[in-house]
């Protein structure tokens, strides 16, 4: 098996089929695009099993992914797929960039979900896209920016009524694509808190990444909290 890629939070490695992939979760966590980084040990541990956690459930609900099986604490077997350079951004209720942008409250709830592109793109600091981009970059044609949006809406819906049962709201979150070997749009990347924003529906309490960026308590600690609920599901 050799790396193909390491990233932030991630190393992708080749196996012995073609179509397959083993990934391995990084006990690194970083946040601003890296301008903030750290090694946290465990935390790769509890990306993993809440991202295979997730897929598994949401597959269960007929949602297609990349995901195969979890191979152990730290690593996944995936279908290989060519990531489409998208970000999609599913909003619910109003924190973050958006607040900054567009000028709403932090917390104010969207009559409905949001969806928003921005193109995955380091030199350009993963700018926010129009559809109207997204094609003229060859990214991704108009039949498949609908089926991208139309994925989120619904991958939305799934992560909604897992994350009330488990007494938390989803704020936003964002997700990747990738087309498999035979063309089809399979959900890919990971789905974690590092990648959702998740209040405790009560008090409001993080249970994401929004600890470590605002240094508001263990990130180890809320994942793992955010891990035995899910397990309870």
């Amino acid at each position: 098996m050799s790396l193909l890629y390491e990233g932030k939070a991630k190393r992708i490695f080749s196996t012995a089929q073609s179509d397959v992939l083993r990934i391995e979760y990084k006990d690194e966590v970083t946040a601003g695009n890296g301008a903030k980084k750290d090694f946290i040990e465990g935390k790769g541990r509890l990306n993993n099993q809440i991202t295979s956690r997730i897929f598994s459930l949401i597959q269960d609900r007929d949602i297609n992914s990349h995901f195969i099986e979890q191979l152990s604490e730290t690593e996944q077997l995936v279908k290989s797929v060519d990531i489409i350079p998208l970000e999609v951004v599913v909003r619910n209720i109003a924190a973050g960039s958006i607040t900054k942008r567009l000028g709403f409250d932090k917390g104010h709830k969207f009559e409905s979900p949001l969806v928003e592109f921005f193109y995955k793109n380091d030199d350009l600091n993963d700018p926010l896209i129009t559809e109207d981009h997204i094609q003229l970059l060859n990214i991704a044609s108009k039949d498949e920016i609908e089926k991208l949006k139309d994925a989120a809406i619904t991958i939305n819906s799934v992560l909604l009524e897992l994350m009330d049962d488990m007494d938390l709201r989803l704020v936003d979150f964002k997700i990747e694509f990738g087309r498999s070997t035979n063309g089809q749009i399979l959900l890919a990347d990971e789905i974690s808190p590092d990648t959702c924003r998740i209040w405790d529906k009560y008090s409001d309490t993080n249970f994401d990444k929004d600890v470590y960026r605002e240094d508001t308590g263990s990130i180890i600690d809320t994942y793992q909290t955010f891990l035995n609920k899910l397990e309870e599901l």
